[in-house]
């Protein structure tokens, strides 16, 4: 397994934009997805970032590191996103090795803390991640906001 950065020269790029809009998107946003990464995607932008595991050419999963993860709290960043692993490999621990290469990846970055948002319970609890706070979606929805200190 491997983890790719998807960048402008990617092979990976139509497929992922993809992969993506499937597994968090729906039937009337596949643009937004597609403008989002090919706006994104610029060598020269420390953020936002889209990864995808490659298990020899298949993609398998995902995650993003983000500006802003669609949510109220637009003070926080860099946002970890859009984590995925395709059900026939989960329990394999390759959740563990994307949020990972997504905590090292912010470091390389210069971030002191890492925020991600759920509706889960106990998942990213259980890997260290601490409560930060509650914020809202677009949508009005209540949600949990978590950080994890990177230094």
């Amino acid at each position: 397994m491997n983890i790719e950065l998807l960048h402008k020269e990617s092979k990976l790029l139509e497929r992922g934009i993809e992969y993506f809009w499937k597994q968090w998107g729906n039937e009337s946003n596949f643009d937004f997805y597609k403008n989002c990464i090919e706006n994104s995607i610029a060598d020269n932008k420390s953020l936002p970032k889209f990864y995808l595991m490659l298990d020899k050419e298949k993609i398998i999963g995902s995650y993003a590191l983000l500006t802003n993860d669609l949510i109220s709290r637009q003070d926080l960043f860099p946002w970890f996103a859009c984590l995925f692993v395709d059900e026939s490999y989960r329990n394999q621990g390759l959740a563990n090795e994307l949020i990972q290469h997504g905590i090292d990846e912010s470091r390389k970055g210069g971030f002191d803390n890492l925020y991600l948002s759920t509706a889960l319970n106990d998942f990213y609890e259980k890997k260290g991640w601490k409560y930060h706070s509650q914020g809202f979606t677009a949508f009005g929805d209540s949600i949990k906001i978590y950080s994890k200190k990177l230094n």
